[in-house]
């Protein structure tokens, strides 16, 4: 199946060459300076593909190995709008509502005081667990990670906070797919959302093993500032587990056709996957201006992705995006977004971890320059 985005050229899809050059300039200087391995970035407009451009290298132990168009990325928490859109699907084809109880679908859940979170306040990051996780032993034993879900207890009221989850609402999510399908949440996510879209090649929640040899690997500074390889992630199992808030992997190309997806209504290529007024209803702003704690600021979220607004502040999606911007990061490493107005969509995936402020700093400089280059 050949890739859902066919070339063009930035002129002919309206966007400046000149301003995705000085895109380019950054990201190289970054490389140079040390401050990651590599890098990948993708831009796309009215289901074309206007750049992708892979940068330094994918590993660097044992052996130096450059990054490549086909490298695999950890997209990290980029994989909750992956996680959503799955849960997206199921409310489509009326297996469950927006507005239910999670309970109503996962038996158990209610323990805790948790019966009542609907799965807007949980996609939303208003379900009152911020800090619950799941142990390692559950990414092979899907009757665990069910029972962990269920025992989970809350923080704070549901729906009183607006907090991020960096785990918990994605690890719910995927008990929650699973009891409604009875099929494991990676394989309903790869049937049902990535393979549909043609991105079965370069898209995965769960790498197989055949393919992990285009895994990137993960890297956090070092004591001197240079990138070292990280422990946890950069092995077969952490790989093959696709943890459902940050374990999927996939190609800045893969990322930006499925924002594509999401900003043409559901559809790309010709394949429809969700109908307008899903993709409508998901994007709306459920937490209005409303400070996330974790965060610092309103993130205005949607069920998955965040939308820029208008408040003076933004992670990621660039501070001169329009306000209906929408999207989604991963720890220190990527942004993902697409803008309505434009049909413009941008991935940007490394594989260092950097902290704040220059992480913050430097999604909003390169988005900024996708968005000056937009006719």
């Amino acid at each position: 199946m050949s890739f859902p985005l066919t070339p063009a050229s930035p002129a002919d899809l309206g966007l400046d060459a000149a301003a995705l050059d000085r895109l380019h300039a950054q990201i190289t200087a970054h490389v140079a300076d040390g401050r990651y391995p590599g890098a990948q970035v993708a831009v796309a407009r009215h289901g074309k593909l206007a750049l992708l451009r892979s940068f330094g290298d994918a590993r660097l132990d044992p052996a130096r190995v450059p990054a490549s168009d086909d490298t695999l990325w950890l997209l990290y928490s980029n994989t909750k709008v992956l996680t959503a859109c799955a849960v997206w699907l199921l409310a489509e084809h009326g297996a469950l509502a927006f507005t239910d109880r999670v309970a109503a679908h996962l038996p158990a859940f209610e323990a805790n005081g948790k019966g009542e979170i609907t799965l807007i306040q949980l996609l939303s990051h208003q379900a009152g667990f911020p800090n619950a996780d799941m142990p390692s032993q559950a990414w092979d034993d899907h009757e665990l990670l069910r029972k962990v879900v269920c025992e989970y207890t809350l923080e704070w009221a549901p729906g009183s906070r607006v907090h991020y989850h960096g785990r918990a609402a994605h690890w719910t999510a995927a008990a929650l797919i699973e009891s409604v399908t009875k099929v494991d949440y990676r394989r309903f996510i790869r049937d049902e959302v990535i393979v549909p879209l043609g991105l079965g090649d370069e898209l995965f929640v769960g790498v197989p093993d055949a393919v992990q040899h285009r895994a990137a690997d993960m890297h956090e500074p070092g004591p001197d500032g240079r990138p070292v390889k990280r422990a946890d992630e950069n092995n077969a199992r952490f790989r093959r587990a696709g943890t459902p808030g940050g374990g999927g992997y996939g190609t800045a190309r893969a990322m930006a056709a499925f924002y594509q997806m999401l900003v043409n209504g559901g559809t790309l290529a010709g394949r429809r996957l969700l109908s307008t007024r899903t993709i409508q209803y998901v994007l709306r702003n459920y937490t209005g201006d409303r400070v996330d704690g974790h965060m610092g600021m309103p993130m205005h979220r949607g069920l998955g992705p965040h939308l820029r607004g208008t408040t003076d502040t933004i992670r990621g999606l660039g501070s001169l995006a329009s306000p209906r911007t929408f999207g989604h990061g991963g720890v220190g490493s990527s942004y993902c977004w697409a803008d309505p107005d434009s049909g413009v969509s941008f991935a940007y995936l490394t594989n260092n971890r950097v902290a704040d402020p220059w992480h913050s700093e430097r999604m909003d400089r390169l988005s900024n320059a996708v968005h000056v280059a937009i006719d």
